[in-house]
């Protein structure tokens, strides 16, 4: 059995050893009751095997047999063999054939989770929230995940049409998108007015070195002193931990980045900072919304509960779960929940997300008031919080609305604005400015809404 470094790392090995255990009454009941429904396991499988209406082979019935366990834990435990095990190796080293889209089963019906910037997927207007009912006027309704995505899957360069249903839509409609080789670029930057925009995507094996390498280069570009840095983590779906923490600590002199406690009370793993802080103390505004996952989120955690930034845009996703990936053949893993992680606050981010400093509808987007957010608490079987936060010390009274929320798509497009989020942030780094604004970007209050 090997352990893979997929999505976030496992936890140490450790080796076992056989003891001859003391029997107790309690003990001998337990193996009584296990027996028990082991025995009930075995009856259900003698059935089928010997009286099912097609003939049917083991491999089938105990690969259905280990989903229907994992399925009864929560949504990110799993067990994948084949096509699936390959897909989880691809994406996570960052290359990989399709559409560059993430989608989920609900009730029979595939769900887009969140499409991948850059790809074909995004260019084509899919967004968080749409249902995918037909792929080349083939119903999909009742199509398991693997079947899904297979059916996304094509060469390079081939067609493909999907009929979308978005809530908020009378009816649905036909998106036609040329499937390629996704080959992510998980770091991306510019200068805008002076700010240092950085958006990060995903948080493949590379992140962290690339963020490093964008923040050398704008130093580069700006004699060091750019207003302030953008860290742009929306639609980031997440993915290894490691990556998250060396980036978080990029941005940090010193300080925790996360915990993770599984179990136990005495199963604890704390991350720190190191010192060297690359962005100088310069002011940070880190944009997240219901796309921003996982690892995103740890960042947006450290750097919101450090005052190292103001976290700007809407509540994340809250998935605040770390899986162990162990590799149980060739071609085959399991994905099991084993710890949750802590922002250094302590809070837990699981099912709650992280809650923006100061909220920021995308009102760009024609669909944002109709289209619903997908977040951790609305998939079946989530885990819940171990504790919640008590922000009452974070927060003050400021609930007062922006004057400029009330512009609808059409008049920010007419002002040439396309993401207006993005330009929200531009404008609030340009007003804090440099010297003792630093200050007050890092000790920024939380407001409540």
């Amino acid at each position: 059995m090997k352990i893979i470094p997929t999505l976030l790392p496992p936890l140490a090995l450790v080796s076992a050893l056989a003891l001859v255990p003391v029997t107790t009454s309690s003990m001998a009941a337990a193996d009584v009751a296990n027996f028990e429904e082991l025995e009930k396991f075995m009856s259900v499988y003698d059935r089928v095997k010997g009286a099912y209406v097609d003939q049917i082979d083991d491999k089938t019935l105990m690969k259905g047999a280990i989903d229907g366990m994992l399925a009864a834990l929560d949504p990110h435990s799993s067990y994948l063999e084949d096509s699936d095990f390959d897909t989880l190796r691809t994406t996570t080293d960052g290359n990989y054939g399709g559409l560059g889209i993430t989608v989920s089963i609900e009730d029979g019906a595939v769900k887009v989770i969140a499409p991948t910037e850059d790809t074909p997927a995004s260019r084509a207007g899919i967004k968080a929230g749409d249902y995918i009912t037909h792929i080349n006027s083939e119903l999909l309704y009742g199509a398991t995940l693997d079947e899904a995505v297979e059916k996304m899957r094509g060469a390079p360069g081939s067609a493909i049409k999907m009929t979308i249903v978005r809530p908020g839509r009378e009816k649905p409609f036909d998106v036609t998108m040329t499937r390629e080789r996704i080959v992510l670029r998980p770091v991306k930057w510019e200068l805008k007015d002076g700010v240092a925009v950085i958006d990060i995507n995903t948080f493949s094996g590379n992140v962290a070195d690339e963020t490093k390498a964008a923040l050398t280069a704008i130093d580069k570009a700006t004699g060091g002193k750019p207003l302030g840095y953008i860290l742009d983590l929306r639609s980031n779906p997440g993915g290894l931990l490691d990556q998250a923490v060396e980036v978080s600590d990029a941005f940090l002199e010193r300080g925790e980045i996360v915990s993770q406690r599984g179990r136990e009370k005495s199963d604890i793993e704390r991350y720190y900072a190191r010192a060297g802080d690359m962005a100088h103390g310069r002011p940070i505004v880190i944009l997240v919304d219901a796309g921003t996952a996982s690892a995103a989120e740890i960042v947006a955690g450290a750097l919101q509960d450090q005052r190292r930034a103001l976290v700007m845009g809407e509540k994340s996703f809250g998935k605040g779960s770390v899986q162990t990936v162990v590799q149980t053949g060739p071609r085959s893993a399991l994905r099991l929940t084993t710890a949750r992680y802590f922002t250094p606050s302590g809070r837990s981010v699981q099912a709650g997300g992280i809650d923006p400093d100061i909220g920021v509808p995308q009102l760009s987007d024609p669909d944002y008031n109709d289209r619903p957010r997908v977040r951790e608490a609305d998939l079946r079987r989530h885990l819940l919080a171990q504790a919640k936060a008590d922000d009452k010390l974070l927060e003050q009274d400021d609930t007062s609305k922006d004057p400029r929320f009330a512009f609808t798509a059409e008049e920010l497009e007419k002002k040439g604005i396309k993401d207006f989020q993005l330009d929200y942030a531009l404008k609030t780094l340009k007003r804090l400015g440099t010297g003792s604004a630093v200050a007050s970007a890092g000790g920024a209050k939380k407001s409540s809404r």
